[in-house]
């Protein structure tokens, strides 16, 4: 099957998912292949709409706008819930109102981008150069000084905002955010730490945690893909030879810890007692980093075997994960791992369907996204 015919697949299954969808937003996979719904602070808010503006991006058919413009007064009324505010307002509206701002124009969609954009510079930590991730309880809570490796994926809306308005600040929080995470989450092997902490007070650093992996010095696989993406996307924004080498440190890490169908499980330093769940959407969005990579690396071979390997990727997941012909499903994707030390192992998840349907455009060519 053509990439082309998957993608004319993957809209129709999207299509008739919006009667179901209605204004909801999905969270994460039932047994019974529908989806929960978000609640009205969820930071996966992003991932139905992004679907809905990538379909209308390629098609212009009118049922994706209108139920992504179905969706806008949520975001609109988002923005004046601050309680509701962490570091994924990227994902949020990124995904949202600068992909409605990109594709229409509306500037109704380009204001509430650019008020998201100003309520992410507020939480920068000048001490420490870095976007606090999680909301913090208390003058005591490690949160205030935590940075997790996600966060380089909702950098674009600052890149985004800065050459809308011409004010450099935006683009700086980003470059010194992407900077500091390379400096701290990266390790030496080019292995990642999911998240790292520092003293808010001083900008001290302290120690690398993963919160969401195996344990604190294994290697996340989703955090490893957020990071091959996120460094990517920081390149294309500025040139920094940094940004794109760091992505290929680790797209060479994860590539070298790959299972045989090229699907990550969960962790890639698992311990062989350990369950080895497969976390599709951690293959959907390395699929995605790794075509945006190629385009940016010099070395013809080099680019070729990152479009190789993603293309590898993507027929695994089209053979072995994808749900285009069930009836009753409302994701696309199968066997995402959520969090697996909570107990959320196996499920259609928002993100992975996301991500692995901007795989597919970029596996067809197409370089122009929301990021």
């Amino acid at each position: 099957m053509t990439y082309s015919e998957t993608l004319a697949l993957v809209f129709d299954h999207i299509r008739r998912t919006i009667p179901r969808m209605g204004t909801d937003r999905p969270a994460i996979g039932r047994g019974d292949w529908t989806y929960e719904r978000c609640h009205d602070n969820h930071w996966v808010d992003g991932f139905w709409i992004g679907q809905l503006w990538l379909a209308y991006a390629e098609t212009r058919e009118a049922v994706f706008l209108e139920a992504a413009r179905a969706q806008r007064p949520y975001f609109l009324a988002r923005l004046d819930r601050p309680d509701s505010h962490d570091h994924d307002l990227g994902f949020l509206y990124s995904l949202s109102l600068v992909a409605d701002f990109k594709l229409t124009g509306d500037e109704t969609a380009r204001r509430g981008a650019l008020r998201a954009a100003d309520f992410l510079t507020g939480r920068y930590n000048p001490h420490g150069r870095f976007i606090q991730a999680w909301n913090s309880q208390s003058e005591h809570d490690r949160n205030r000084g935590r940075i997790i490796i996600d966060c380089l994926e909702n950098l674009g809306l600052l890149f985004w905002a800065s050459k809308q308005t011409g004010q450099p600040r935006y683009r700086e929080i980003a470059v010194a955010h992407a900077a500091t995470t390379l400096e701290t989450i990266i390790r030496p092997d080019n292995s990642t730490y999911h998240s790292f902490v520092f003293d808010p007070d001083t900008g001290e650093r302290l120690c690398g945690e993963t919160v969401q992996g195996f344990a604190d010095d294994s290697c996340w696989s989703r955090g490893q893909s957020w990071g091959i993406h996120g460094f990517a996307v920081a390149h294309q924004y500025t040139g920094d030879a940094r940004f794109r080498e760091a992505a290929v440190r680790l797209a060479e890490y994860a590539l070298a810890h790959l299972p045989g169908d090229g699907v990550p499980y969960w962790d890639y330093r698992l311990t062989d007692d350990a369950p080895h769940y497969r976390d599709s959407s951690a293959g959907a969005i390395m699929a995605a980093g790794l075509f945006l990579l190629a385009d940016q690396v010099a070395d013809e071979a080099q680019a070729a075997r990152y479009r190789d390997a993603a293309r590898a990727m993507l027929h695994a997941l089209i053979a072995d994960y994808a749900l285009l012909d069930h009836p009753e499903a409302e994701g696309l994707l199968a066997h995402g791992a959520s969090h697996v030390r909570q107990g959320y192992t196996d499920n259609m998840l928002p993100y992975g369907d996301y991500f692995f349907v901007e795989a597919l455009l970029r596996a067809s060519g197409r370089t122009a996204f929301f990021w």
